[in-house]
Formats: C-alpha cells, sequence, structure tokens
C-alpha cells in the first residue's frame, strides 16, 4: 500500500461514528494516488465529483471505477469526466474488482442510503452528495453501517465554505449581537430554477423526498452552523398550489408538447448540448425524461413550505421557501441580545443587477473558469448604536466560491486548522435532513415533531 493511501486510510479510521468528520485530519501526497469510484453519472456526479476532480486534482487521485444503471449515460459521463477506467452497471462488482479507497455517490436521493452502506460493509470509506438520505428509517441504517464498518461517511456540503456564508459564522461566533435568540430565513427559487425541481424526479417524493430534504438540506446545514445547536423540534406547513396537476395544462414532455407557445414554462432542451448527450440519448435505457412536464399529474411534492424549527439551545428559526418566486436569493436575520444581523443575496431590489434569472443560475453552478470578485453587505446593528454596513468580497460561480474551496480542503489544504469548523460527517448531514422529514411529517400530522424521536441521535445544545 503506498504512502497516501496509508495516511489517508489510518486517518479517517481515527473519526468516530456520527460526528463531524475534520477534514484536516486527510493527507495526501503528490506522489501517489488515492482510488476512487464514483457511483451515478448524472450532472453533479460527472461536474463536480467527476470532471473538476479530475481536472483540478488529478495528480493525487484517480479513478479506478465509474458505475450507473444508465449504460449510455454512463459512456457519456466517462468522455465527459476525461476519466480512464472501467464502467460498472453493478455496484458490487465495481468495488469488488476495483477496491476503492473511497467510494462517492451521487445517486438519485432515495438510493443514497444503499450506496452508502454498501460501501462501508464492503470496507470502503464513503463521500455522499447532499442530502444524506430522504427519511428517518434509511438514515437510522446509515448510522448503524458507519459504527459496525468502523469506516466514516463524509456529506459534501458546499455552502458553508462560501466567502459570504463564512463571514456571517464569524460574526456571529465573535459575539457581535451577543447570544442569539431568533432566526429568520427565506429562501427564493427562481421560476427558472425552481420549476426545474418539477420537471425531473425530484418532483416525486418518494425519488427526493419532497424540496424539505433535497433542497431544504442545504439550508438547514447552514443554518445549523450558524446558530452552533441541533434541532430539537419542528412544526411546518406545506402545500402544492402552483405546478403539478394546479396547471392549466399538461403535455407527454417539453420537446412535443402541443402547448409550446403558449406555456410560460416551455424549455427547450434542444438548446443544451450536454443535456442532450447525457439525458436525450440515453432516455431508451431508462426511461428517465429530463424535460417532462411540470405540471403532470404524478408530482407530490410541496410548492410552498413554512417551518419553525426550535433548537436545543432555544433559538428559534422562522423558515421558508418559496419555488415559483420572479427572482432567486435568500434573506436572513438574526436576533441576539446584543443586536441584530441581517444577511441576504441576490436580491435585486437592493443592487443592479445585469443578468438573466437563467444565467444567474448557470453562472452559480459553474465548475470552470474564473469568476470576478464582488462586495455583498452584512448589516450589524447593535442595541443603542447605528447600524454598520460590512462588505464581503466574494464570487457567484460554483456555488459562491464554496465549491472550489470545499475541494481545496479536502485536497490540497488537509492539514490547516480551519477556524470556522465548516467540515460535514454524517451527524450534519443527519440533521438537516432531520428537519425536512420532520417537517413532512407535522404536515401531514398537525403536530409538532421531536427530532430526537426520528432517530437515536439526539440533539446537542452546541455541535461539538
Amino acid at each position: 500500500m503506498n504512502h497516501t493511501r496509508r495516511n489517508f486510510l489510518r486517518s479517517v479510521s481515527m473519526l468516530s461514528a456520527v460526528t463531524v468528520v475534520p477534514l484536516s485530519s486527510f493527507s495526501f501526497s503528490p506522489n501517489a494516488k488515492l482510488k476512487v469510484t464514483l457511483v451515478g453519472t448524472g450532472v453533479r456526479g460527472t461536474s463536480f465529483w467527476g470532471k473538476r476532480l479530475v481536472d483540478q486534482y488529478g495528480d493525487i487521485l484517480e479513478f479506478v471505477g465509474l458505475c450507473d444503471i444508465n449504460p449510455g449515460r454512463l459512456e457519456y459521463g466517462k468522455k465527459y469526466i476525461g476519466a480512464k477506467c472501467p464502467t460498472f452497471t453493478n455496484f458490487d462488482q465495481m468495488i469488488n474488482e476495483t477496491k476503492p479507497d473511497l467510494v462517492i455517490v451521487t445517486t438519485k436521493d432515495s438510493t443514497h442510503h444503499e450506496f452508502i452502506i454498501k460501501g462501508l460493509d464492503m470496507g470502503c470509506d464513503v463521500l455522499t452528495e447532499k442530502p444524506l438520505t430522504t427519511d428517518e428509517t434509511k438514515c437510522q441504517a446509515i448510522i448503524d453501517a458507519e459504527r459496525r464498518s468502523n469506516k466514516n461517511l463524509i456529506v459534501g456540503f458546499n455552502y458553508r465554505w462560501s466567502p459570504y456564508a463564512t463571514k456571517v459564522k464569524e460574526l456571529l461566533r465573535d459575539g457581535v449581537i451577543g447570544d442569539i435568540t431568533s432566526v429568520d430565513f427565506h429562501w427564493y427559487l427562481n421560476t427558472y430554477h425552481g420549476a426545474s425541481y418539477f420537471r425531473r424526479w425530484h418532483g416525486l417524493r418518494e425519488a427526493g423526498g419532497t424540496l424539505w430534504v433535497h433542497k431544504a438540506t442545504h439550508h438547514f446545514d447552514i443554518l445549523n452552523w450558524w446558530i452552533d445547536s441541533d434541532p430539537s423540534e419542528v412544526f411546518a406547513y406545506g402545500d402544492l398550489e402552483f405546478y403539478g396537476s394546479n396547471g392549466p395544462f399538461r403535455g407527454d414532455k417539453c420537446r412535443t408538447c402541443q402547448h409550446k407557445s403558449e406555456c410560460d414554462f416551455y424549455w427547450d432542451i434542444t438548446k443544451n448540448d450536454r443535456d442532450m448527450k447525457l439525458y436525450v440519448e440515453n432516455e431508451k435505457y431508462d426511461g428517465y425524461i429530463r424535460d417532462n412536464c411540470l405540471y403532470r399529474d404524478e408530482i407530490n411534492i410541496y410548492d410552498k413550505m413554512s417551518a419553525q424549527v426550535k433548537y436545543k439551545n432555544n433559538t428559534i428559526l422562522n423558515y421558508s421557501l418559496t419555488t415559483y418566486s420572479p427572482f432567486e436569493g435568500w434573506r436572513a436575520a438574526f436576533n441576539g441580545t446584543k443586536g441584530r444581523l441581517e444577511a441576504w443575496l441576490d436580491i435585486p431590489y437592493q443592487k443592479q443587477m445585469n443578468v438573466s434569472q437563467a444565467e444567474m443560475h448557470s453562472r452559480e453552478m459553474a465548475q470552470t473558469g474564473e469568476d470576478e470578485m464582488h462586495s455583498e453587505p452584512i448589516i450589524v446593528h447593535k442595541l443603542w448604536n447605528d447600524f454598520e454596513t460590512i462588505q464581503v468580497s466574494t464570487e457567484k460561480g460554483g456555488h459562491g466560491g464554496g465549491d472550489k474551496r470545499l475541494h481545496d480542503k479536502i485536497f490540497v489544504n488537509p492539514d490547516e486548522k480551519d477556524p470556522y469548523d465548516r467540515a460535514a460527517g454524517v451527524r450534519d448531514g443527519a440533521m438537516s435532513i432531520l428537519i425536512g422529514i420532520a417537517a413532512r411529517k407535522s404536515i401531514e400530522s398537525g403536530d409538532p415533531i421531536k427530532i430526537g424521536a426520528l432517530t437515536d441521535l439526539q440533539p446537542r445544545e452546541t455541535r461539538l
């Protein structure tokens, strides 16, 4: 076993189960390579956890296997990533033949648990894309698998790593508004990005757990990190009243729909070469339609969501997610014993914006090229004082610069101590999805849901 693999395996073996994984324990050498496999060759897998790793870190890691149930998508994904490795449609076969050090899971949310558990049980460390999984039963099964395997699981949260989110954390950590007592957080998905979830498999709760889990896991994770406590109870409302069967008409898919000329949500997938090659050309293998009708009757997730979350440290969070906003952005306000902090990004009324909503989303997801730095404000208003505006240098691409900083921490600067505690392990992944799972259960039952009743993880007053 070479030096790099030995260091990697030794360092992850020291990580205790269901705790935050300290990425600083990873140690890589430029003279040897980590053996990596990837299961799930969709957009996120082939770009962020695929092509970007090959392009940026090819000298310290190598893909030894790629796996997907769709053989056509798998072959295109291999070419797009630039990997020189065998491909598999059987996960067990891939692990047995390639014997990787690390398995990366980027499949459909509802199947994350299957590959996480198999990977751990077969002697591999695992890195999974968010969300960890889609319900509390699968969550408990993952926790149990990590415990019995003596292996470890990393959850790929990236929003924590953006300069703007990090500055908010720094100010709250340093006590500029005293102890946090309540938080208001509102996320707005525009009619370009928000609508896309309802075209895809995410529109089915059995596939993605609803946007309470698939999308909001990002929000709940960063809120848990900012508040520095675990959620203890959730009460929520939600409904589906804009997309799905609420639409004025429906068709087979956008490409063949007779309502192209009158539907505000018509989307021409044929203009996107990558989507055509990754999805359309491979529909014949599994029947997955990427440009499905967002008014189809089978959609059964929520398109408006609101929750109140009580934390173990007695902080109260008021949260909402809108999926059909005219703009994409978010607002947060933290009330404390010494004042108030307000933060926001991409609210068009508060700055001059010269790009379309579609272009905004494209820039955020981009994994290549250099993004121009710009300044964003945070407002700190202490009791009995005038407010102060703090300007933060940030960027738009790769989730506000979070993507590349997460990768660099893992692969370039593993030994640097992180004063902001941005590393995320299985406990972080669990606590973020359990808020969304509890919200679903609260809507269905009309009752508040205790987080501690969902798995054997009990909320802590402070995260560590």
